[in-house]
């Protein structure tokens, strides 16, 4: 079996155990597959300066293709939860800045351990899992790190709405989203969302 296999079938069973063990914080049997994940890191946009946080990236799918993308791996932050996909994803892409913590405490979590702009935020998180009101202040302290122009990527195995709560009280008419079309090669087929300050940096 080619090394790539085994590696892909080892990360598989390492989502499953951890899923097994809280399958809200994980929201997922499986990594994002090389599709979805070359989609997502396929938004971001390299000639704006700054950093590109990733939220929940698990065994390293998407920072994989964020470094192919090439986003330079010293402008790359991950925000994991779990300690041992901290300790992985250090292993795995040496140069990488991981902080351990929750996400959706972001500006808490990033408080001190960040200098500079973020100019993306790339996310993986299990959102449908989450109430409304986590939803909104995740949005509101991404856009506080990132700025007016800032951009956030998000991906969700829901086909049919955003899921960021675009018209809920606190966020609507302040924020702008956009899906693409569905990934079909990745298993569930999922779409990436990006959402942007109304009225700044172009379309999302």
């Amino acid at each position: 079996m080619p090394n790539s296999q085994k590696s892909s079938l080892a990360d598989s069973a390492r989502f499953i155990k951890q899923w097994i063990e809280n399958p809200r914080l994980i929201g997922a049997v499986s990594p994002s597959g090389p599709a979805l994940a070359k989609t997502m890191a396929g938004f971001v946009d390299l000639s704006r300066a700054g950093l590109v946080v990733e939220l929940g990236p698990g065994t390293g799918p998407v920072t994989k293709a964020l470094l192919a993308r090439g986003v330079p791996a010293e402008r790359l932050v991950l925000v994991e939860y779990e300690q041992r996909f901290c300790k992985l994803l250090s292993e795995r892409f040496p140069g990488v800045h991981v902080v351990q913590g929750d996400a959706y405490g972001l500006k808490k979590t990033l408080e001190g351990k960040i200098e500079g702009q973020v100019a993306a935020v790339v996310s993986s998180l299990p959102l449908l899992v989450r109430p409304e009101r986590d939803r909104v202040e995740l949005l509101h302290q991404a856009f506080e790190l990132m700025g007016d122009d800032g951009l956030f990527i998000q991906f969700t195995y829901g086909l049919t709405k955003s899921p960021m709560p675009l018209h809920a009280r606190d966020v609507s008419g302040a924020y702008v989203g956009k899906g693409s079309a569905p990934v079909v090669l990745n298993i569930p087929p999922a779409r990436v969302w990006r959402y942007r300050k109304a009225g700044h940096g172009g379309q999302p």
